[in-house]
């Protein structure tokens, strides 16, 4: 499951949860509408994390206020997905989605209703087991939607006694003392400040968070001060249009009277965090928020004033902290900052961090740190598209785009985000004028990107209107002949090696160690298995090796290790091979699965098939079909020839049924158990066991009958919860069930009536042969 988990303990809802619950049906949209701050995103969260077992593919979360163009909305979609290289293509991921049973929250839909309602409308017609719960101020008009308003919190009646037992019944007084309890533990609801706490629920109308603004003051006010302030302040403070809803009006006027609470340095840094999109941490703070007004050294304590506020929300990513807006105070700081006429040179503050983030990621990628900067580039990722979507929007930016969208270009490769970059720089690219120094190399990373997709004459055209460029720049030269390289390798023109033989020795003799290990690669690897010559393909490769274990690269040391396996498997030592691969995997493991990892369990594939392993290669064929559909790629990307003959050994030795069946189970796999498996940790499944199950499913079977829940089933056979939940349900579909008190009535008859002639159920149904003895879940 995907749900972001909430700050606080959620309050109240029952009968909306019920009602939204009831409605969620797969092929169905529900849509939850109400004012900002009503408490829609609170809503769908509660209600996304019960719901969840009742989809067998979970509940994925995406939350769109990062977005500042609709057209990235099915990008957004798919990297939650785990789908890559997709931007604005909602029919790869509508395709993705066919088969799965989950539900899709979409959350804060308003500023891109009209890509959400598209979008939405694709899936549903498209996916009849997918259910989709958006939220949004306004409705999204598709065909079919269910809208369901959500009201403020319950507050008591004018006849209801202000008794503390009586109060707290009502689910906005239960907030505000849940949050009077966070600001100050030893807070109770008492006789004395009951009729207070009661004043001030009335006055916000039961506004969850304008409740939770007003709670963050008992830090420095009692509740009869609050209530007091509100009664005199709030209509005074009420600045939205007189034509909008009491209850907005009364959340704005809230928000002001917040906002005027606030001491000058947390006013200013408000205003100037509103222009971060997703989350920041203090550096990025210091960084466009601190100013003669408001010194770097200050930053931090302003911060903390703020998240006591509850204008902050701090979120632990590890050993670092972020800190988030709510998208309704957000708003409200964008406004102020709007009308103090400072927007543009702060937005130009935030480019220029990111600009400068990106160039220091892009300086250091091949050395020791790089693990650090690809996870905290994946932090930026929504702040790295604010800035490049300013910059392209704004007169007279769009070549700082060319220069931030032109770096880190392996990073957008290896995380799925290639398609993404390449329109980034087609639109940049377009905005800028012709004689622009920086659109050489946008131009050549443009080709690059293109080649990686498979679009090699677009390719060679940008590559031409680069190529004046090169006349006079030698390295720059080298970049070009080495997309050549490149695009060769992927037609299996034998010139690729020579290109990229070329390409490494100018990078070589200029120093330029991470531009020489690419090409080190495609000659390798096109000189050893095209050309047949093992023996220069190894140094070429060696070589890398060596370069990425000297300078601490992470990313190219595992396609090195790959590209040697690649060599022995196919004319040398299997043997080795498999020690290369597995080494190669391991040290993937944890950054997160992309192209590397693709190619690496298509490689061990391979391996299988040559030691005779057929079932096991059948299910790493399947493992690696799925990270290939999902990273946008496909193995005919530099690997065509090996993978054809070995997927058509494997299918020949196991015949067309047992390879479709242990294919599917590679396929069904999460990334986790995949990992372990390709890594020789667990055993792979075998025939059917019995009937329809495959050995997997029975074995899971086994546990539920013995009345394991599905966390304590991923907890013993070392898998994620969601792939346990998977496999359940698959077994619920094959069998014809509907619960789990079948599968155990199923499973105990079925291992009953084998008992005499064999004895294997009975030792699956006590979980005891799973795995090899002291090995994966045994």
């Amino acid at each position: 499951m995907d749900v972001p988990r909430a700050t606080t303990g959620y309050v109240g809802r029952r009968r909306e949860s019920s009602a939204v619950r009831a409605a969620l049906r797969p092929g169905c949209l529900v849509t939850l509408t109400g004012p900002g701050g009503v408490g829609k995103t609170r809503l769908a969260t509660a209600v996304a994390s019960q719901a969840c077992r009742e989809f067998a593919d979970g509940v994925v979360f995406v939350d769109l206020t990062e977005l500042g163009d609709g057209a990235l909305l099915p990008d957004l979609v798919a990297t939650r997905l785990g789908l890559h290289n997709r931007m604005g293509q909602p029919d790869a991921v509508v395709t993705a989605l066919r088969e799965r049973a989950l539900l899709l929250v979409l959350d804060n839909c308003e500023h891109v209703v009209a890509a959400a309602a598209a979008f939405a409308a694709a899936v549903l017609a498209a996916c009849p087991r997918v259910a989709i719960l958006a939220t949004s101020r306004q409705t999204l008009g598709a065909a079919g939607e269910q809208v369901l308003r959500v009201p403020p919190l319950a507050v008591p009646a004018d006849d209801v006694a202000a008794s503390p037992d009586a109060l707290l019944r009502y689910d906005a007084v239960a907030l505000l003392v849940q949050r009077a309890c966070a600001v100050l533990p030893d807070f109770e609801l008492t006789a004395e400040n009951s009729a207070a706490v009661l004043d001030i629920c009335r006055h916000l109308d039961g506004l969850p968070l304008a409740i939770e603004l007003a709670a963050a003051r008992l830090r420095s006010l009692s509740p009869h001060q609050i209530a007091d302030r509100l009664t005199r302040r709030l209509p005074a403070l009420a600045a939205a249009p007189r034509t909008a809803p009491e209850r907005q009006r009364t959340l704005r006027a809230t928000i002001d009277w917040s906002f005027a609470l606030c001491s000058p340095a947390e006013q200013t840094l408000w205003l100037r965090a509103s222009v971060f999109a997703g989350s920041f941490d203090l550096s990025a703070a210091e960084r466009v928020c601190a100013g003669p007004d408001l010194p770097a050294d200050d930053v931090l304590d302003t911060v903390e004033g703020l998240i006591d506020k509850s204008v902050l929300i701090r979120e632990d990513h590890g050993d670092i902290v972020r800190y988030r807006m709510l998208e309704t105070l957000r708003e409200h700081g964008r406004e102020l900052l709007d009308a103090s006429g400072d927007r543009a040179r702060v937005r130009r503050l935030h480019r220029d961090w990111i600009d400068e983030l990106t160039a220091a990621a892009d300086a250091n990628w091949a050395g020791n740190e790089q693990v650090g900067w690809i996870t905290r580039l994946r932090r930026e990722q929504a702040n790295l598209r604010a800035a490049l979507d300013w910059s392209i929007s704004e007169p007279g930016e769009a070549g700082a785009a060319l220069r931030i969208a032109s770096r880190l270009d392996e990073y957008w490769m290896f995380f799925g985000h290639s398609v993404e970059c390449r329109q980034w720089l087609e639109r940049a690219l377009a905005a800028t004028p012709d004689d622009h120094p920086d659109r050489p190399r946008a131009l050549a990373v443009c080709a690059l990107h293109a080649v990686w997709h498979l679009d090699l004459d677009a390719a060679e055209l940008l590559l031409a209107d680069a190529e004046p460029a090169a006349a006079d720049d030698e390295l720059f030269g080298a970049f070009l002949t080495y997309v050549r390289a490149l695009a060769a390798q992927i037609r299996t023109d034998t010139r690729a090696a020579d290109l990229a033989g070329e390409a490494a020795a100018v990078f070589r003799a200029h120093g330029d160690v991470r531009r020489e290990l690419h090409p080190l690669w495609i000659h390798g690897v096109s000189t050893g298995y095209r050309k047949g010559d093992v023996a220069e393909g190894r140094r070429s490769l060696r070589r890398m090796l060596d370069l990425c274990v000297s300078h601490g690269e992470t990313r190219y040391r595992a396609m090195a290790q790959f590209g040697l396996a690649y060599l022995e498997v196919e004319r040398g030592d299997v043997l080795v091979a498999e020690d290369l691969a597995r080494q190669s995997l391991r040290s993937l493991v944890g950054i997160g699965e992309g192209s590397g990892t693709a190619y690496l369990l298509d490689a061990l594939a391979w391996i299988a098939d040559r030691k005779g392993e057929h079932e096991r290669a059948a299910v790493l064929f399947g493992a690696a079909a799925r990270v290939w559909a999902a990273i946008g790629s496909a193995p005919e990307i530099a690997v065509s020839g090996p993978h054809r003959a070995h997927k058509a050994d494997t299918m020949a030795a196991l015949g067309a049924e047992r390879f479709a069946r242990a294919h599917a189970e590679g396929r069904a796999m999460g990334a986790d158990e995949v990992a372990r498996f390709a890594l020789g940790e667990t055993e792979p499944p075998t025939d059917a066991w019995p009937g329809v199950l495959t050995r997997r499913q029975w074995e899971i079977a086994g546990l539920v009958a013995a009345g394991m829940s599905n966390r304590h089933i991923a907890t013993r056979l070392v898998i994620s919860q969601r792939t346990a939940d998977t496999h359940v349900q698959n077994i619920l579909n094959k069998l014809g069930l509907h619960n789990r008190a079948q599968i155990a009535v199923w499973f105990t008859e079925t291992a009953n009536a084998q008992s005499t002639a064999d004895q294997k159920p009975q030792r699956w149904a006590a979980g005891k042969s799973a795995t090899r003895p002291g090995v994966g879940g045994a």
